[in-house]
């Protein structure tokens, strides 16, 4: 008989309070699901990439609202395949929106067990396995950046790594920012290059910075910073108010690892791009072996951290980050590295590039398409110009109208659900398509589909 709810005092201790047979029941029925509409479905590329609906009418169909009393299995079960069906599938062939797409099966067992282990790699008592995996992959990504020794930590995401990076910077240059803060400091300024990542902003607004103390230094056609500009932006900015300290911004390679590399103090590396570990998963890199990240974040609290324990110490790591309880991010990346090796993940990158290469060619050769700038790496930008606008190249109302094209056919493919790729204007450039590929189950096919699908969506804009 069940006991009466109400006070604790009325809740029997004397048998546990989960019913562990049936929560195995509903998994084996959960993994079931995942595997048929997450994974299955998620990388078919018969089905569609979203089935989408209006936010209203998705509130409507999920029921979304909390109530006092729990639901029976049938019910949970059909909202975790709602959920599902109606999410993005980003494991899709033709999701091209962001550089986290595609599906790898290593590293989703490694998400698997990252969650079931439901531990923080803070200390080794509490994670043993996964403080030493680590320590062992960050060592790897350091050795292939170029570095024999440093340091590093795996924070929640890219922009987070590099504010980590801009936090380590500025305590290296005053240490006595950890304890005074800013107030004792002269005024700190930020260069960071036009095309920098937003997370610069964020994070000089987050750690006090101030973001109109962020300078952007001009860059060329390609968006590489000038070297020259950031000279003469230094040496303006220390004209004007000659306080002013400055320090550059983290330099970091925010999506994959790229086989070329510069001399840095500190590299920020997105596994959960290219490598398609799987969100999240960022690396922030130290060339320094100093124990500068210590030294920055540590507090040594006390029933973390003890110094009498009875293994070593130096083993718990956690006080290296500005979080306490941290995901093992690494477990994914350690797991798919075994599978694939060193040489399976080089021909993942490689692949990319190939892809995009290929797509690169067709473009040029397309009626109708025109490039924004020849890509380096693995983004494609470009325009689609309609027939309604081709010979108007010199009326002033061109790239206005231009510029509402990518938009109205991304809407088109989102309510169709064939395909997703992300959009976006640049400096004087109106919106462009900004076409991603790091899947490689991503074939010629789905390539050529790609520009038909454009082409078809946008032929009576």
């Amino acid at each position: 008989m069940a006991e009466p709810s109400g006070s604790g005092d009325s809740i029997s201790l004397e048998c546990p309070g989960l019913d562990t047979a049936a929560g195995e029941e509903f998994l084996q029925e959960v993994f079931q699901i995942l595997l048929e509409e997450g994974v299955r479905k998620s990388t078919d590329v018969t089905q569609k990439v979203c089935d989408w609906k209006e936010p209203q009418e998705l509130r409507d169909l999920l029921d979304l609202e909390l109530r006092s009393d729990g639901e029976g299995r049938e019910r949970l079960l059909q909202r975790c395949r709602d959920v599902l069906r109606f999410s993005v599938r980003t494991g899709h062939p033709r999701f091209f929106n962001q550089l986290f797409s595609g599906l790898d099966h290593h590293a989703l067992a490694g998400r698997f067990l990252t969650e079931t282990l439901n531990t923080s790699p803070y200390t080794y008592e509490v994670a043993p396995v996964l403080v030493l995996m680590e320590e062992q992959v960050l060592a790897k990504l350091r050795e292939l950046v170029g570095w024999s020794s440093g340091d590093g930590i795996f924070a929640p995401g890219g922009s987070m790594s590099n504010m980590l990076a801009m936090n380590v910077a500025r305590f290296r240059r005053f240490p006595e920012s950890r304890s005074r803060g800013n107030w004792d400091l002269p005024r700190l300024g930020l260069f960071a290059s036009q095309e920098s990542h937003y997370s610069i902003l964020k994070g000089a607004a987050l750690l006090g910075i101030g973001t109109d103390n962020v300078h952007l230094v001009r860059t060329d056609e390609r968006g590489k910073m000038i070297p020259e500009e950031l000279e003469k932006e230094i040496q303006r900015v220390k004209a004007e108010v000659p306080s002013t300290r400055w320090t550059p911004s983290p330099t970091s390679v925010p999506a994959t690892g790229y086989g070329c590399m510069w001399t840095a103090d500190s590299v920020t590396w997105n596994p959960h791009k290219l490598l398609m570990v799987g969100l999240q998963c960022s690396a922030f890199l130290l060339h320094d072996s100093s124990g500068l990240l210590q030294r920055c974040h540590g507090v040594g609290a006390s029933y973390l951290f003890q110094r009498d324990k009875f293994y070593d110490v130096s083993l718990d790591t956690g006080d290296k980050s500005p979080q306490c309880g941290r995901r093992a991010d690494s477990l994914k990346l350690w797991i798919l590295w075994k599978a694939v090796g060193t040489r399976g993940l080089a021909q993942r990158v490689e692949r990319a590039f190939s892809a995009t290469r290929y797509l690169l060619e067709q473009v040029k050769r397309r009626e109708g398409f025109q490039l924004v700038m020849e890509p380096e790496f693995i983004n494609l930008c470009f325009w689609f110009i309609p027939p309604s606008l081709r010979g108007q190249e010199n009326s002033p109302e061109f790239w206005d109208k231009l510029g509402k094209v990518a938009p109205a056919i991304k809407e088109k493919m989102i309510r169709r659900g064939s395909m997703m790729v992300g959009y976006q204007p640049q400096g004087s450039h109106v919106n462009f398509f900004r076409q991603i590929i790091t899947n490689p189950a991503v074939t010629r096919q789905d390539l050529d589909f790609f520009l038909d699908e454009i082409q078809e969506l946008g032929w009576d804009l």
